[in-house]
């Protein structure tokens, strides 16, 4: 794209020039909190010259410090929504000339001429948020830009563990490989100045090159072409990055791969990753043996709001620690930060990594560049380094889904609302490991609602050729539902309300009811875990008996208990009742 622009809105109309607006109001210049520029040209926009001055006006308010765009990335996005809605006017028969001409109709076209899809809502919110902003809009404008969008979100659904592991180890090769490179010349480097290395061989003319490095940033070189110097070429044994800059600096894949690996291990965004501050290291752990790190995090689409900033500290307790990563990482990047302070004292980054060619942005419009180096990752950083090892796409949102929702298990950097609702919720897997719980916890609640429930069957009087037990009358000895048919229930009396072959008459009310008046008494003396195991199914059968019958039945029949139902129950309660 060759040009670019847009404004903001202003309270009097969009004929105040906000100090964004260049070249007759026309022109944006977006200069965000990291120092990147882009411009925005509105005049490029297929709309009539009103038109591209109302949207540059508001444009440039969302521009200016303060306006609610802190990076290049919202203006940017926002610029290539509003161009197809500037477009789809242009193509209208009778186009509104300015924002107090579209109508309602003119809106309520656009809407149904997007997909309904995550990009066509994207546009819709986007240009609406955008226009609202501006007082001439007409109220049944607002009312039209108000109503729902319906549309289908894309599915970004957590790795499988194969996927996972798969994504790690070629993470870890890669940063080993190059986190063991900075090692090893580090190390030459130290000798070299501590004097270890005999001068004039060839590692001492590769310990003077590094030396070189670590102060400049680059290995002696001729300043026109770039080349190393004939005295260095064969102790560095070649001229590209690997063999110069990279012998003491990550390179950009590099780098995306050691987000990969942090993500994977801390669930972290991405954007606050790479605007991660180096990580404090708490007094005394490293002494210790424990290096304690406290990671600075700042989300900033919170802006405004709780939680935008947030604080975690992780460990170094060994090899498989969260910390470990945290430790790497500030080896590798140890001489470009401070290659880096040397350029730019104020810059406080964690994730630095270098490029030959010094050129602001050029090959990644996104990265925030100091001289020849660059500051964090993103996505086609991601990328990048996901093609390099023969990986589709970017993984570093799908990882920290998977972190979040099926390793961690808990929000990171979102409300538990958010958590639940948008990444578990949805997630394949955990519905998948959610059956075998719901299932297990269904039946344990149907288990307990058949122990807590009053099963055997309330009669007026007993039947013939039923047998009297201690607590009811049995329809069904031979089949008893608590053991194998044919054989006789073995089962204790109290089980008999429990069981739909018992029959409980008018002249067992009075034994019941003195039996759960005894279990309560008992309740008041013995050990609670004693009494819920041996008592508690009982107890609440016989309570839901007394529901049934009701109060009133209930109090009668407890003036009715005779001296033999006391005896019977005595001897039930005991254990040395035999019928």
């Amino acid at each position: 794209m060759s040009r670019r622009g847009h404004a903001a809105a202003l309270p009097d109309g969009p004929h105040q020039r906000p100090m964004a607006l260049e070249h007759d109001g026309l022109v944006v210049t977006h200069r965000d909190q990291q120092g990147r520029v882009r411009r925005y040209d509105f005049g490029t926009v297929l709309v009539p010259s009103p038109w591209q001055r109302s949207l540059a006006v508001l444009f440039a308010a969302k521009c200016t410090p303060g306006g609610g765009w802190d990076s290049v990335e919202s203006s940017e996005a926002t610029w290539y929504m509003v161009r197809p809605f500037a477009e789809f006017l242009s193509a209208l028969d009778q186009a509104p000339q300015d924002v107090d001409r579209l109508t309602a109709g003119h809106w309520n076209a656009w809407r149904l001429s997007l997909p309904p899809n995550t990009n066509g809502y994207s546009k819709y919110s986007t240009v609406a948020g955008l226009l609202q902003h501006d007082q001439r809009l007409a109220q049944p404008v607002r009312e039209a830009m108000a109503q729902r969008f319906t549309w289908t979100a894309g599915r970004v659904e957590a790795y499988t563990p194969e996927e996972f592991t798969a994504i790690r180890v070629a993470a870890r090769r890669t940063f080993r490989a190059a986190l063991l490179r900075i090692r090893t010349n580090t190390q030459h480097l130290v000798a070299w100045r501590a004097g270890r290395i005999e001068p004039g061989a060839t590692d001492w003319l590769l310990g003077e090159a590094l030396d070189v490095l670590a102060r400049t940033g680059d290995v002696p070189v001729y300043d026109k072409r770039r080349t190393v110097r004939k005295r260095y070429r064969a102790a560095l044994g070649g001229g590209s990055a690997p063999y110069t800059w990279g012998r003491l600096c990550l390179s950009r894949k590099e780098t995306a791969a050691l987000a990969v690996l942090i993500v994977a291990e801390l669930g972290l965004n991405a954007t606050p990753l790479s605007e991660m501050p180096v990580p404090e290291t708490q007094p005394g752990t490293v002494e210790a043996g424990t290096p304690v790190y406290r990671l600075r995090l700042e989300k900033r689409r919170r802006a405004g709001h709780r939680g935008r900033f947030e604080s975690r500290n992780v460990t170094d307790s060994g090899a498989d620690s969260g910390g470990r990563i945290i430790t790497e990482a500030l080896e590798a990047t140890a001489h470009a930060r401070a290659l880096l302070k040397q350029l730019d004292a104020s810059v406080d980054r964690l994730l630095v990594w270098r490029q030959t060619t010094p050129h602001d942005g050029q090959g990644y419009p996104n990265a925030v560049r100091i001289g020849p180096f660059g500051l964090g990752v993103d996505e086609l950083a991601g990328a990048a380094w996901a093609r390099s090892v023969g990986l589709p796409g970017s993984p570093l949102r799908r990882l920290r889904r998977t972190v979040n929702v099926l390793h961690r298990r808990e929000p990171g950097q979102n409300t538990q609302d958010t958590h639940d609702r948008v990444y578990v919720a949805g997630e394949p897997q955990v519905q998948h490991a959610a059956v075998p719980v719901i299932a297990d916890g269904a039946l344990e609640a149907v288990d307990a609602a058949r122990r807590a429930v009053f099963t055997a069957r309330l009669a007026a009087s007993a039947e013939a050729g039923n047998r009297q037990t201690a607590t009811a009358a049995c329809a069904g000895w031979e089949i008893s539902p608590f053991g194998p048919a044919g054989q006789g229930c073995t089962a204790s009396f109290l089980m008999c309300t429990a069981c739909p072959n018992a029959r409980v008459t008018p002249a067992h009310h009075p034994r019941l009811a003195h039996l759960l008046r005894a279990l309560d008494q008992l309740r008041s003396v013995m050990e609670p875990g004693i009494w819920e195991a041996d008592w508690a199914d009982a107890h609440a059968r016989l309570t839901d008996l007394r529901g049934r019958l009701g109060e009133p039945l209930w109090h009668e029949a407890l003036k009715a208990v005779t001296d033999t139902d006391r005896a019977l129950i005595g001897h039930l309660l005991q254990g040395d009742f035999d019928l």
